[in-house]
């Protein structure tokens, strides 16, 4: 495979010389200078304000189409060289549906809201999102516009209120400088910025002061522009957060036949320092940090599966800047790093050249071992070194070449990832992007013997290869994929090697007029085929997709597939019809459910069954306060012959009431329960099991790093074993953090 990755290198060095052609001109609007801060309380009457530059959200861009915004929106804009303030007189004809609730931070894309996007280096490829809704619920994201990709879990501090009025709502918002990263200039800055309201009703209308064309696959490169901020400084942009954690616990050893013992209280201290060195370069310090989670992650159905699950990253510290390790491979997990003691990272941005790099010392070693048809997984009590290292260079309008290098160590155990990367924005329409990697482990003798691993030190490769094109009406694909059986990338989530893999995909789409029910109607199609480094035929597989978008902010889709696939060195066939369906019928209500039936492999039996699979899923705002949430997943799988496999659901349900925008006590149920049919099975076993766990959570945020959190949770079992639902573990737990801002 080294052949691809010279290929690949001397494609994107050719490309480094390729232009792309400058976007249409934007008017630039200035952003004053004033002396002196407003009082953030949703109140535009301050005087200072008659100062800010006006605009206004002239165009709708969902689901028109560049028509003119059906109500009217007013933005302030002004700095007084500490902080972005930025206020929003949101005008609506009928208030009394003016959708809002009071929500934790990161939770009210479905309420209406208002906010700016602000691309601060003004290159067209990352950019700070911030929204507020009604209520002042804050919303912080990053867009990565190279991945084309939104993330949430970034988090700053900042200021917002808002109130509803008799004619709309208004938004106040105080945005630090100290939380952005910009050009360090003594000059007058240039930033791209997008300001938004989204506007739901019958239909979720995004309005913009921007206008997009649907006929470029960029978002970044379509932002107006503003300048100002001559001389702007974060000043000393030090933040020092020290956390302590208590928790107290009870355990039964062996829950069939131990009883609950407790154990004493255990504490710990640890501070967090982030550190602006200078406006374009960050730097993060963590020493015996508190790296749990304090929420549970959302129940997941471990039956019948081939490959590990993935569960997202929720910690602070992996958070800040996570977007500067990304590429086309999922080669950076940092859940992979389990308990460190310390950590250290180091993110940051000057003119074309991003990098970020990170060191932890683990007190746990996590590993996969991907394969063909599935992966395994084991967890060590051994400490390692976890170190990542990335960096990427911008040319062209959004194009990019980078390269990656990750390595975890411990005694006897060592494994290293290196390799290149690059996208080539080709026009408008097209681009092309890919990711070469080189792995090289050893493990411990006693991985070796249970997992059947090499015996030795061994390399692997890996290379993905993708081409895209997308148009106001159509859009196409092509993937390459080819991953060597002996490639690891531990300081990553790749649970599959041992394949090559193609797919073709094309699709088209047809947008609604004004007068028409619908807004949207999207069919595609896509054809793949993989086979193993022997040449064997692992799957081979066509499918098909209707999609439309309604009223009742309504989207549903119908599909379905065909394919042969291989296990156990048996070729099946499967035939599956999916069915999904989401509205927003009323205020405060979600409702979606996704249903799929046909074949599917028994993977402990080796052959093929019937199954049919439901997933529904419920958000409801009982009040402005109170909210219900219910995510449930159930599968039946019966053999052709008739009899039943097995039965399996897993419940998620979390009831929270949402005292004001920084704290809330929330009540979370997780059942699972699955009932096999011993008759139908090759391999003894269990009938039954049920889980059932259980958290009672109270927190408060004044802001993302000064919390405090109190809980409590527990988890019960029953299964063959035990005739009732018998406690297996119960923990009290407390954190406390203070962000210091000198």
């Amino acid at each position: 495979m080294a052949k691809w990755a010279l290929w690949i290198g001397a494609l994107f060095s050719m490309a480094g010389e390729v232009l792309a052609e400058d976007v249409q001109h934007r008017r630039v609007n200035e952003i004053p200078r004033v002396i002196g801060t407003v009082a953030i309380d949703g109140d535009t009457s301050d005087a200072l304000w008659s100062q800010a530059t006006r605009m206004s959200l002239d165009f709708e861009t969902r689901p028109g189409e560049n028509t003119a915004a059906p109500v009217e929106t007013h933005v302030l804009l002004m700095e007084n060289g500490n902080s972005l303030l930025v206020a929003f007189e949101a005008s609506d004809p009928e208030p009394e549906k003016i959708r809002a609730y009071l929500r934790d931070r990161d939770s009210a894309y479905s309420d209406d809201f208002v906010g700016v996007v602000l691309d601060t280096f003004n290159d067209q490829r990352r950019a700070f999102e911030f929204f507020v809704n009604p209520l002042g619920v804050q919303m912080d994201l990053t867009n990565d516009d190279i991945n084309q990709e939104e993330d949430d879990s970034w988090d700053a501090i900042w200021d917002s209120a808002g109130q509803i009025t008799d004619s709309g709502f208004v938004v106040e918002m105080q945005i630090p400088l100290s939380q952005l990263r910009f050009p360090k200039t003594d000059g007058i800055q240039t930033w791209g910025i997008d300001i938004i309201r989204n506007y739901p009703r019958d239909h979720r209308r995004r309005l913009a002061a921007s206008p997009l064309d649907r006929d470029l696959n960029c978002y970044l490169c379509q932002l107006g522009k503003v300048s100002g901020l001559e001389g702007a400084t974060p000043g000393k942009d030090l933040e020092i957060t020290p956390t302590v954690t208590a928790s107290r616990s009870a355990l039964r050893a062996d829950p069939y036949q131990d009883p609950l013992v407790s154990g004493g209280t255990n504490s710990d201290l640890g501070v967090s320092v982030r550190w602006g060195v200078t406006p374009e370069l960050t730097a993060n310090l963590a020493i015996n940090p508190d790296f749990s989670q304090v929420e549970a992650d959302v129940a997941q159905l471990d039956v019948n599966n081939q490959f590990a699950l993935f569960f997202p990253e929720t910690r602070p510290f992996f958070l800040e800047g996570a977007d500067y390790f990304r590429s086309p491979l999922n080669a950076v997990f940092t859940r992979t790093v389990a308990d460190p003691a310390i950590g250290a990272k180091l993110t940051g941005k000057h003119g074309k050249d991003t990098f970020g790099f990170f060191v932890a010392e683990d007190r746990v070693t996590n590993l996969i071992f991907p394969g063909p048809f599935g992966s395994d997984s084991e967890s060590l009590a051994i400490d390692n070194e976890a170190v990542v290292a990335r960096y990427s260079r911008g040319f062209g309008e959004a194009s990019t070449v980078g390269a990656l290098v990750t390595t975890r160590r411990a005694d006897n155990y060592k494994n290293t990832v290196a390799g290149l990367d690059g996208r080539w924005k080709i026009n408008d329409q097209h681009s092309i992007e890919a990711q070469f990697l080189r792995s090289s482990t050893e493990y411990p003798s006693e991985i070796i013997s249970e997992f059947e691993q090499p015996n030795a030190e061994f390399d692997g490769d890996a290379l993905r290869f993708n081409y895209d094109y997308s148009s106001r009406n159509w859009f196409a694909y092509a993937r390459h994929a080819d991953f060597d059986p002996n490639f690891r990338a531990d300081s990553g989530f790749i649970t599959r090697v041992d394949y090559e893999q193609q797919v073709l995909g094309l699709g088209r789409i047809w947008h609604g007029e004004e007068t028409d029910w619908w807004t949207r109607i999207r069919v595609s199609g896509d054809w793949d085929i993989t086979h193993d480094s022997e040449g064997r035929l692992i799957e081979k597989e066509m499918e098909a997709y209707a999609a439309i978008n309604g009223p009742w902010q309504s989207y549903a889709e119908f599909g379905g597939l065909t394919r042969k696939v291989l296990f156990n060195n048996v070729l099946f066939q499967e035939d599956k019809l999916s069915l999904y369906v989401e509205s927003s019928p009323r205020s405060g209500l979600f409702v979606g459910l996704w249903t799929r039936v046909g074949d599917q492999v028994d993977f402990a039996n080796t052959r093929l069954g019937d199954e049919v699979r439901i997933q529904p899923q419920v958000n409801w705002n009982i009040n402005r306060n109170l909210m219900l949430r219910l995510r449930g997943t159930f599968v039946q799988l019966d053999s052709k012959e008739g009899p039943n496999v097995f039965d399996a659901r897993v419940v998620d349900t979390r009831l929270t009431w949402q005292f004001n925008v920084r704290s809330f006590i929330r009540m979370t149920f997780q059942q699972r329960d699955i009932r096999r049919n011993a008759d139908e099975h090759i391999e003894p076993v269990i009938a039954h099991r049920q889980r059932l766990g259980r958290q009672l959570l109270y927190s408060y945020k004044l802001n993302p790093q000064t919390v405090f959190f109190l809980g409590y949770s527990d988890n019960m079992l029953e299964d063959d074993d035990l005739a009732q639902m018998t406690t297996t573990d119960r923990t009290v737990f407390m954190k406390i953090g203070y962000a210091w801002i000198p």
